[in-house]
């Protein structure tokens, strides 16, 4: 009987880095090769890093990289691996006859064999909402592509190609398809992976191929692509999986019809105590990941952040000592006159859990002197501190080098709870997309991981339980000015995640004078979200890619 051995590989390039992604994909394909693997697929964009945006349009680049795909097949060829079928995602220029003004490449990918290319596929579907504008800067393909290995015909897809019922996805039956190849790009959301092992069941299923479907792993500015790579036999049962957040290679034989002989067992992961738990781990790896890979492929060596005593300062904390260790994690405590005793020493006592270092810059002298050079009173005098606290980790990062980072999570971005130029100063912002009650469901879940392993709990008590204050003036708490935080993030998650109307949300029970204040909020703090720092994507409707919406605008 016909067979392939496949090897699926996840990996994580760096956007730009054509010469050192592919030198790590060199080492891959050798591990594949030592295995006995005869066809090897990488993700989409895999050789230059995805998404590339506007390179796309830069003709020097996408040379580059197509050129460097061709030099590619020639290292696997002088290596010993030409005998090799490696599918790889890059871009390449489309035809003279299909090149646009702005579009001038495809999402392409090519199959190396024998030192050449003797394949490739330009994508067909483009998709062009939420955080994906492909169809603004790639020409689409239109045409499928289909090789043979030991007899097993193979064909290629791309990511949203799956997606779409039309196109090379109606050719894979009446091209006889025994496996299906799909590079993919596919950014982490919670609950995402049931939806693609969903999509590609069915697609396996109605087409009777088996479907190997391989996802990068990795952050790219403010998406994570979390790997959890699927391979399916023509049943549409579930075969191989990648790693979740991490890179790694899975091996499996795929027979003529599509069946497919696991040699590696399903890797079995932790049994979470509840949907809840494994979803709270899935976004702590996403943050983590995210943040690590922006401080690393940035050239970052350091991060520092002021730490508060609040939670949403705790939390980032102990997302950067995770993603990067403690040691290149550097904390400020910038207490004021309002300052509470508890605050201050919360902060302490989490640097101490953490490991990290901690020091102290009061603001107080500062802010003294400019309110009374300024005649600062009531909300520009509670600005001011914000914006001092800014100025100072600003100076810090850059006399020391630090990536700043802000603490600002979802909910206060959403209605403009923060300074912009003060707290909202920063470089990344690692709880970004996460709603205020998920931050403490998150410091919960972390915690209970430590007790489980026996460690210090990272995050005060108290920092969890305490009433959530900014300490901009005496006694303040944030429900002075805002609506309690369950009430904010329910209204929130109807009117931003779920695009409802004000009446739509008033007819599911919720107060309209509350309503009202919420939609408000959000409408006119588009400005601020404008200029705010990026942050990992966890959710279908993060603010930046996903929610775009004018600054100018009186629509209520």
């Amino acid at each position: 009987m016909a067979k392939v051995r496949l090897a699926l590989v996840q990996t994580n390039p760096v956007v730009g880095a054509i010469s050192s992604n592919l030198a790590d994909c060199l080492n891959w394909v050798s591990k594949a090769h030592a295995e006995g693997a005869d066809v090897v697929l990488f993700g989409e964009m895999s050789a230059t890093g995805y998404p590339i945006e506007d390179l796309a349009t830069r003709s020097g680049f996408v040379q580059q990289a197509q050129d460097s795909i061709d030099e590619f097949a020639r290292q696997l060829q002088g290596a010993g691996f030409g005998e090799m079928h490696v599918v790889i995602g890059h871009p390449a220029l489309a035809s003279a006859q299909s090149q646009g003004h702005w579009a001038i490449a495809s999402n392409c990918a090519s199959v190396l064999h024998s030192g050449r290319v003797v394949a490739r596929y330009a994508k067909h579907h483009l998709p062009n909402y939420g955080v994906f504008d492909e169809f603004r800067v790639f020409v689409p393909g239109n045409e499928a592509c289909t090789f043979e290995v030991n007899g097993i015909v193979c064909s290629l897809l791309i990511c949203e190609d799956i997606w779409q019922s039309g196109g090379p996805v109606a050719q894979l039956a009446a091209n006889n398809t025994d496996l299906t190849l799909v590079l993919n790009g596919s950014p982490f959301e919670l609950e995402k992976q049931s939806t693609r092992l969903e999509l590609v069941s069915d697609l396996a299923q109605a087409n009777h191929t088996a479907v190997a479907y391989v996802n990068l792993v990795g952050g790219q500015d403010d998406l994570v692509f979390d790997g959890n790579s699927l391979l399916v036999d023509s049943s549409g049962s579930l075969k191989a999986t990648g790693a979740a957040f991490s890179t790694g290679i899975q091996l499996a034989t795929v027979e003529s019809g599509g069946a497919v002989i696991n040699d590696q067992p399903i890797a079995t992961k932790p049994h979470a105590k509840s949907k809840s738990e494994h979803d709270l781990a899935a976004i702590w790896n996403c943050l983590t990941l995210g943040l690590g890979d922006y401080v690393r492929k940035n050239g970052f060596g350091s991060v520092v952040l002021g730490l508060s005593g609040g939670i949403d300062s705790a939390v980032c904390a102990a997302i950067a000592v995770d993603a990067i260790g403690k040691d290149a994690v550097f904390g400020v405590s910038l207490p004021s006159v309002y300052s509470s005793d508890h605050s201050k020493s919360d902060a302490f006592d989490l640097a101490q859990r953490l490991g990290v270092a901690i020091r102290t810059e009061s603001i107080a002298e500062i802010v003294a002197v400019t309110e009374e050079q300024l005649g600062l009173t009531d909300l520009s005098a509670e600005n001011l501190q914000a914006r001092v606290r800014g100025l100072i980790l600003m100076a810090l990062s850059n006399k020391e080098g630090h990536l700043t980072l802000t603490t600002g999570n979802k909910t206060e971005l959403a209605v403009g709870y923060s300074t912009i130029y003060g707290d909202s100063v920063g470089g990344f912002a690692p709880i970004k997309d996460v709603p205020k009650t998920m931050v403490w469901d998150l410091a919960e879940w972390r915690n209970a991981r430590a007790r489980a392993a026996g460690e210090i709990e990272p995050i005060p008590q108290n920092s969890i339980t305490k009433p959530p204050s900014a300490e901009l003036r005496p006694d303040q708490v944030d429900q002075d000015s805002l609506p309690p935080y369950e009430q904010l993030d329910a209204i929130l998650a109807l009117y931003i995640d779920g695009r409802s109307s004000r009446q739509e949300i008033i007819s599911t029970g919720w107060d309209a004078e509350v309503v009202d204040k919420v939609i408000s909020l959000v409408s006119s703090s588009e400005w601020k979200r404008r200029q705010g720092a990026i942050g990992p994507k966890i959710s279908g409707m993060s603010f930046g890619r996903d929610r775009r919406m004018p600054i100018t605008n009186k629509f209520r």
